[in-house]
């Protein structure tokens, strides 16, 4: 039988313009498919890919946005959000579409240090 591996993806980059926010999602959704023990964690600007309402018609791009609550089908349940990240952009955890834990930055080294293996986007 496999080890479970504890899997962190953390998402740093605001969700249009380059291709990381979607490339993250695919890896995310792949390793939970092969039965890891997934985490995602939303800091800087990458807060921005879980806001609620995201409208990308007018930079004619496909809005991924929704795919976020998928996630808890396949098991990917462990969402956090970096508290000092949320309020220097002005949001609060209501702005958000899906359910995340909001973390302290303390809190968020804590549980990094957790993991066996952390993937930066």
């Amino acid at each position: 039988m496999a080890t479970m591996k504890k899997f962190m993806f953390v998402n740093r980059k605001a969700p249009y313009g380059t291709i990381y926010a979607l490339e993250s999602l695919e890896v995310v959704l792949i390793a939970a498919t092969f039965d890891q023990d997934v985490s995602l964690v939303f800091l800087d600007d990458g807060v921005y890919e879980i806001v609620k309402g995201q409208d990308t018609a007018g930079i004619g791009i496909k809005n991924h946005s929704k795919t976020y609550r998928a996630l808890e089908g396949y098991d990917v349940e462990k969402l956090y959000v970096d508290r000092d990240s949320l309020a220097a952009r002005g949001l609060t955890e209501d702005d958000l579409l899906v359910d995340v834990k909001v973390l302290s930055s303390a809190e968020m080294a804590a549980l990094m240090s957790e993991q066996d293996v952390v993937y930066s986007f």
